[in-house]
């Protein structure tokens, strides 16, 4: 427990820089979120300077949900549908994202008369305006199905190709590091302790289809929580993973070191890692638990000139 207001102030002022928010700081130090808004405004004021407050990655947490396509068919067992049998296409139903740790969630479901007008660009709008103001971008399955998705629908708007920006999908990176019995958001969430999805069934989308608003306000409901449990699990995960966007390019520290996965400044240097031909000082984040290393080899110019090698086949 934290007693004394230097102590508070230097812990508050750690997890800013770790990125959480006043919620979860609140909770760590055991305090009220009152007390560390305060906080935050008077570090920042005292201490950080406009650039340093406004220099951080917008990292965008996002999910959408689609209306499946309608089309003419001879039965249901084995059934190849020609493109033509499409009576209509799929289109966007409702997004929602929030920036990583803000309290703030933002979402848009398309109206009863959108839906049977099958008009989705009023929709796409929102979501293209966050996309190309983003820097990082975080969903599930959000390489195969979320922007491929966007980026059709954003071709038949008119819509231009949103600014550049880097990704982090967590289905494909589940996979790469952990042998989880199903990868679906929901089951990983489930035996990680994490929040999980509304329970929701076909007949919702069969009903937003029709355009009840009522089911689409629930669906809304729906795709709101699914970013909620996508921000738990990338959360969670994130110091297992050893690819991806590094942050330390992106937050303007005056030199100092950061951590590539989460930008925190709680570093522990710790151990070497090692290479075929060099040797690398390697540490641990206190903040997020990831494993880094510095980019530069520890090994002397004897060290170099010294060491040999195996003969390539």
């Amino acid at each position: 427990m934290i007693t004394s207001h230097s102590e508070r102030s230097t812990e508050i002022t750690r997890l800013l820089n770790a990125g959480l928010s006043a919620e979860q700081i609140a909770n760590k130090c055991e305090i009220k979120q009152s007390t560390v808004r305060r906080y935050i405004r008077f570090i920042k004021s005292r201490f950080l300077s406009k650039k340093e407050v406004t220099k951080n990655p917008k990292i965008l947490l996002l999910d959408i949900e689609t209306l499946p396509c309608l089309a003419t068919i001879w039965g249901i067992y084995e059934q190849r549908i020609p493109a033509e049998n499409i009576l209509r296409d799929w289109f966007i139903l409702s997004w929602s994202a929030k920036y990583l740790y803000s309290g703030k969630m933002m979402s848009d479901v398309l109206t009863s008369e959108e839906v049977i007008k099958n008009e989705d660009k009023r929709l796409l709008g929102g979501i293209w305006e966050l996309i190309n103001e983003s820097d990082i971008i975080i969903g599930q399955n959000l390489k195969k199905f979320d922007l491929r998705k966007l980026n059709a629908r954003f071709i038949i708007n008119k819509f231009p190709p949103p600014l550049p920006y880097q990704t982090i999908d967590t289905l494909t990176e589940c996979r790469k590091y952990f042998a989880f019995t199903s990868y679906k958001l929901d089951y990983i969430n489930k035996i990680l302790g994490l929040r999980r999805k509304v329970g929701t069934s076909y007949e919702l989308w069969l009903k937003c289809l029709t355009g009840d608003p009522e089911s689409l306000k629930q669906m809304e409901v729906y795709n709101r929580q699914d970013v909620l449990i996508l921000e738990d699990l990338y959360t969670t995960i994130r110091g297992w993973l050893k690819s991806g966007p590094n942050l330390g390019l992106y937050y303007d520290t005056d030199g100092a070191s950061v951590c590539p996965n989460c930008g925190s400044t709680s570093l522990e240097w710790k151990g070497y890692y090692y290479t075929g031909a060099g040797r690398f000082k390697s540490g641990r984040c206190n903040n997020c638990t990831a494993v880094f290393r510095s980019r530069y080899s520890d090994l002397s110019k004897e060290e170099k000139k010294s060491l040999l090698s195996t003969i390539a086949r």
